[in-house]
């Protein structure tokens, strides 16, 4: 390992000791400074090998970076770290960071994750546009290269053909108390397994048959160096290259290739990939002292991945959900797909905030669900409207409506800001009538000690109306509430000279029945009651939040008729909710609820 290297991780250990940093930076900032006098790196303007990059001008960007998925599924927030991270290091650092979908399994990739990843790269807010040149990359177009590669490696005596059986190579592996058993057609020599090599390729072995694997050391305490292997036979069709081929590469030994074929410098992953970075040096390295590929070459680094409380985010365990039918879908509110959190209603500004606040370190940590939600607020809480709306309605029936308005077919103006630090967005507009609707908690016939809204004898507001003062209530023969009775005090309209004269501690917020908006409202809460859901192999079904989901009919303020999609408005009192982007109408309005105004969690 090069002394870089070295530096490199002992500044990481270092710096990860700092909360909320980014140890990145610092590695970035000293690669840069140290480049003077060393070798600068060429990039021909597309992915290539050593002869083509050569051919190329001095690289512009300062860094390249990339934010490399399989296309096997939906991305999710943990995902949201990556992409953020890499994009954004390039942005700061006058880089380029290049979206490729690493597609070398095409068993299990699509094309629709394809499409759908790219949608939420967009959303969150990044481009892999840059200069007028798409830097969007498919590891599969890599694999005529790769190819070249294996051969390469075989006649360099660094990769064989090995023909045991999985059994037999698993138990030849060796764990870490046992070193491995070389293989017997190790050493067979190397026109033997170009020979077989290229039956792989022509398809004359059944799948699984034989591998190819790199030679390097069957005692190495990183099991990860213990012959890895690099080609597989598997007949499937690609969805980018069809059915030219029927082997493919691993991922440890395409992934590097890639990062190099691309020439980027600085290949950021999750911590669980910190031991195959020694494999990482030892491929490129082999490599280009063939003159396949071009120095300098890409270097690992790895930082700790982000785990989000009262989520789970296996792509196994996700599918799990959406095939049994715990959710509605990929896309369903309470999924931690980003799909999920652009319908329940998070923002891209909330998820990246929420992203740089927790900074970049060495080691993995938890994030509890709240901080997200903090987030959320902050970026809601400046710009979102403000609207009434009852989520639990009971009528409220003003007796002397008529006496103060002379009739009970009268409407009284009333308004209020649609926010109340952003006068540019102006008034809305909604009117009392003789019946209301208030939820269903703003009266007591008893109160409790505290209560300050609405029981017989007592006055409290209606915001941005009148005060009124209860005066009981009626029941069904069930003895259950259907009315609550009031009567408006008279000169007590918010915004005239008497609004003040009567004092009360109450604030009743309500929406008139004669315009009311009836909404279906879904009111979505965490989907596991366990703040880490699989912990110690648990099964992550056992502790899902029964009341994850309620779904109600209420009533919304004028304001709201004919609100398009991904509206975002807070619900006074309530929270913040959103126009759902698949099922809301302005015929038939569905909002779901994002957050409330407070983190009420640690209540329940």
């Amino acid at each position: 390992m090069s002394h870089t290297h070295d530096a490199a991780k002992d500044e990481a250990k270092n710096e990860a000791a700092k909360p909320g940093n980014n140890f990145l930076r610092t590695i970035i900032e000293r690669d840069l400074a140290q480049q003077e006098g060393q070798p600068q790196r060429h990039f021909a303007g597309t992915p290539g090998d050593a002869a083509h990059h050569a051919a190329g001008p001095l690289d512009p960007a300062k860094i390249r970076t990339r934010f490399p998925p399989e296309p096997n599924g939906y991305l999710h927030i943990g995902h949201a770290k990556s992409i953020c991270l890499n994009f954004g290091l390039a942005r700061d650092y006058g880089g380029i960071c290049h979206l490729r979908f690493d597609d070398t399994n095409p068993e299990k990739e699509e094309q629709e994750y394809v499409d759908a990843i790219k949608e939420m790269v967009s959303w969150l807010g990044w481009d892999w546009n840059q200069g007028g040149t798409s830097h969007l990359f498919y590891a599969s177009n890599y694999f005529g290269f790769m190819y070249r590669a294996a051969e390469h490696l075989i006649s360099a005596g660094l990769a064989y053909v090995d023909e045991q059986t999985p059994e037999e190579m698993r138990a030849n592996r060796g764990d870490f108390s046992t070193p491995g058993v070389n293989s017997p057609f190790r050493d067979l020599g190397v026109e033997h397994h170009l020979n077989r090599f290229r039956e792989m390729r022509d398809g004359k072995h059944p799948d699984g048959a034989m591998v190819l694997r790199a030679k390097i050391d069957m005692a190495s305490p990183n099991i990860n160096l213990r012959d890895p292997a690099l080609y597989r036979i598997r007949r499937a069709t690609h969805h980018n290259t069809g059915d030219q081929w029927c082997i493919y590469p691993m991922y440890t030994f395409a992934h590097p290739i890639e990062d190099a074929l691309e020439r980027i410098s600085h290949s950021i992953c999750t911590l669980e990939f910190e031991d195959q970075r020694p494999f990482y040096d030892w491929l490129l390295g082999h490599l280009a002292d063939g003159g396949l590929l071009e120095r300098p070459l890409p270097h690992q680094y790895e930082f700790g991945r982000l785990n989000l409380s009262y989520v789970v985010t296996s792509k196994r365990k996700l599918r799990q959900l959406v095939d049994e039918g715990h959710v509605a879908g990929w896309d369903d509110p309470r999924m931690p797909t980003l799909v999920g959190m652009r319908r329940r209603g998070y923002t891209p500004e909330s998820v990246r905030a929420m992203v740089e606040a927790t900074g970049v370190t060495k080691s993995n940590a938890w994030l509890d669900y709240s901080v997200l939600d903090g987030c959320l607020r902050s970026d809601l809480e400046g710009k979102a409207a403000r609207a009434m709306a009852v989520l639990d309605p009971v009528q409220l029936k003003l007796t002397n409506y008529a006496d103060i308005f002379g009739s009970m077919e009268h409407r009284e103006p009333c308004s209020a800001p649609a926010h109340p630090h952003l006068p540019e967005l102006g008034q809305r507009s909604f009117s009392l009538g003789p019946a209301l609707w208030i939820e269903r908690e703003d009266f007591m016939e008893v109160p409790s000690k505290g209560y300050h809204r609405l029981y017989p004898g007592n006055k409290a507001r209606l915001k941005a109306g009148y005060i009124i003062e209860c005066t009981g209530c009626e029941k069904n023969e069930a003895g259950e509430i259907t009315a609550v009775l009031a009567t408006i005090v008279p000169d007590t309209k918010s915004g005239t000279p008497g609004a003040d004269a009567v004092k009360v501690k109450g604030v009743i917020t309500w929406v008139g029945a004669h315009e009311a908006i009836a909404a279906e409202l879904r009111l979505y809460d965490r989907l596991f009651t366990e703040a880490q859901p699989d912990a110690g192999g648990r099964d992550f079904l056992e502790v899902i939040n029964p009341s994850s989901l309620k779904v109600v009919t209420g009533y919304l303020e004028p304001s709201l008729a004919g609100a398009a999609a991904d509206v975002k408005v807070q619900f006074e009192r309530h929270g913040y909710f959103v126009a759902d982007r698949v099922d809301h109408r302005s015929d038939k309005p569905v909002f779901n609820k994002i957050t409330g105004l407070r983190d009420n969690w640690g209540a329940k």
